[in-house]
């Protein structure tokens, strides 16, 4: 029985849509992402991850969201630029989405009811980070403040698993 996780979708940039049955085997971190934002500079960190453990079954998903003080403006287009030049994102990025509220994305209303937050469900800033195991089950909540370097360890264990 494949885990539920799989069962979503979500567009490119370019419009097309991906399914999440594409990383089954894979652990997956998923943060919502913005680039002009204080925590920003986690995209290092962030294709840190990716390029240590990629070769491993391992990616980051990324999916920008302007609802946290307009801090993605830019078009999709912008934004993938912006992600690879100022960071050298080199991992998937998605179509900006929502992650809170009535037009939440359905792959974050999904995360938000599996692994809710410290008092409120809703996502509460830019680069809240949800890592998946390999069997398509979400592992872990982590906070937008949370170095993407500091979840290396559960990345390991959920790669050995």
């Amino acid at each position: 029985m494949s885990a539920q996780f799989y069962n979503y979708t979500a567009e490119n940039p370019q419009g097309e849509e991906i399914s999440m049955s594409d990383f089954e085997g894979k652990v997956v971190l998923i943060v919502n992402t913005a680039t002009q934002c204080g925590l920003t500079p986690q995209f290092d960190g962030l294709e840190n991850l990716y390029q240590e453990f990629k070769d491993k079954e391992f990616i980051v998903l990324g999916f920008p969201c302007n609802q946290f003080a307009g801090q993605e403006p830019l078009s999709n287009d912008e934004m993938v630029s912006a992600c690879r030049l100022n960071h050298g994102v080199t991992f998937p990025l998605f179509k900006k989405i929502d992650v809170n509220g009535g037009d939440a994305h359905p792959i974050y209303k999904y995360l938000k009811d599996v692994l809710p937050g410290t008092l409120v469900n809703a996502i509460k800033w830019n680069f809240t980070k949800f890592l998946i195991g390999k069997d398509g089950k979400p592992l872990k909540r982590y906070s937008p403040t949370t170095k993407p370097e500091s979840i290396k360890k559960d990345i390991e264990k959920a790669l050995n698993a």
